[in-house]
């Protein structure tokens, strides 16, 4: 699938002030960039970095006054959508180093506080069966309410509420795969179909010696996910990150099928 992607932000910085960019897609295995240009009105300094586990890339730039940042690319995601609740757990003594710092919990994702939790409800299930039917939960038991929760917001909080955005989807997902012993972590994506279009957060977790997408909303599919970076919660993965005062002025993000 060809994803054709256009972002726009608009901030106002009163003073000289350092931020960090994460929203371009990254170059990966699973996606190819095949056009891209990203823009950066009046900034004073231009930098990248690598990202998470060196998945995408940062940008820091240095901006004051009026500040425009325009990204348009076209991503040909080649990503496989395998039935994950066929797809068993590695055991602890088998995982890569890359992925067991993701059993861990963080920030927003306490997952030691939900482990009896996880046993009295899927303790049933193993493996893909078992994160699929935490998916399944989650979607029987949230309902998606814009404005009820702020950056602050962890899994514990949303999990007493039962509502939130995508990105609280993901962090309470994240936490019970956690608590399970099987790693996790947030993505940030592009994705086809977000009412309202937006940067999307979805799960990502390791099954079968591999990472696996798992959208706890239920409105992408991974074939349809455009990866922009990864990390062990929306701390990780903020498209822009502000060392000083920041305002909005809009933005826009706009995903949709690309032409030819």
């Amino acid at each position: 699938m060809r994803l054709a992607i256009t972002t726009r932000l608009d901030y106002f910085f009163p003073a000289p002030t350092d931020v960090l960019l994460q929203v371009e897609a990254a170059a990966i295995a699973e996606q190819v960039i095949e056009k891209a240009h990203i823009a950066v009105e009046d900034c004073l300094n231009f930098a990248r970095v690598p990202a998470q586990d060196m998945i995408g890339d940062r940008i820091w730039v240095t901006v004051q006054g009026h500040v425009g940042v325009d990204y348009h690319a076209i991503v040909a995601v080649n990503r496989d959508e395998d039935d994950c609740r066929t797809l068993a757990r590695v055991a602890p003594h088998r995982l890569p180093g890359e992925a067991v710092p993701y059993l861990m919990g963080s920030r927003y994702c306490p997952s030691d506080q939900f482990q009896s939790f996880v046993y009295d409800e899927f303790g049933h299930l193993d493996g893909g069966a078992r994160v699929m039917a935490m998916r399944d939960w989650i979607q029987q038991h949230f309902s998606y309410v814009p404005g009820i929760s702020s950056s602050e917001t962890t899994a514990i909080e949303t999990f007493a509420r039962r509502q939130g955005i995508c990105r609280d989807y993901a962090h309470v997902l994240i936490t019970l795969v956690r608590a399970s012993g099987i790693p996790a972590r947030i993505a940030s994506v592009y994705a086809l179909g977000i009412d309202p279009p937006d940067f999307h957060a979805v799960a990502e977790v390791f099954l079968g010696d591999e990472w696996h997408l798992v959208d706890a909303t239920g409105m992408a599919q991974p074939g349809a996910m455009a990866k922009i970076g990864i990390g062990r919660d929306a701390a990780d993965v903020a498209f822009l990150t502000a060392y000083g005062q920041a305002i909005m002025n809009s933005q826009s993000v706009q995903v949709e099928l690309a032409a030819g």
